[in-house]
């Protein structure tokens, strides 16, 4: 289903880039793509949202006295054209395939770090200068810890992943002896 979320999603967010470029506001389009994912994620919101008695319009209006004076025109109307289209669930996939599209339009790249340890300030670096190396782009890193690789650390850059850890590579072995 996520799949199904995203490609469905990618148009929203293309056409928001869009208009967010050509507007050069795609900080502040970006800013408010990840507050409307929040508030339509928020367990009371999505409860009232999926509520069938009520309407389209109550949930567009909610939406649009929770989002307030700093929603412009333009995403005033993607949120309209989202509550029309029965759409709404999938801002969250919006947000981040327009932040997606924002680090592209600067030069720079997300990149996830799992690891079974915690990583120290100066590999995290070393990291981040060897995938800039490799991928041309600023990178900015996030990690977390995820005890069950055992050892080694899994990279995450767009469609490129690195897994290198103890867990991957008994798999790997596992896969070549076909068990």
């Amino acid at each position: 289903m996520a799949g199904e979320k995203t490609t469905i999603a990618r148009p929203y967010a293309e056409a928001a880039f869009t208009v967010a470029k050509k507007a050069g506001a795609i900080g502040q389009w970006s800013g408010l793509l990840n507050l409307l994912a929040a508030v339509v994620t928020d367990d009371r919101v999505a409860a009232m949202i999926a509520n069938p008695r009520l309407g389209k319009q109550q949930s567009l209006e909610l939406l649009l006295d929770l989002g307030g004076e700093g929603l412009s025109a333009e995403a005033r109307n993607l949120v309209k054209l989202l509550t029309e289209n029965g759409r709404l669930q999938v801002l969250p996939e919006i947000a981040t395939l327009f932040d997606k599209l924002k680090s592209e339009h600067e030069g720079s790249i997300e990149v996830q770090i799992l690891s079974a340890y915690a990583i120290e300030a100066d590999q995290q670096a070393k990291l981040a200068a060897a995938l800039k190396s490799k991928l041309g782009k600023d990178v900015h890193i996030t990690s977390e810890q995820d005890p069950s690789l055992l050892g080694g650390v899994k990279i995450r850059a767009g469609d490129l992943v690195i897994d290198g850890t103890i867990k991957g590579r008994i798999a790997r072995l596992a896969t070549e002896f076909g068990i």
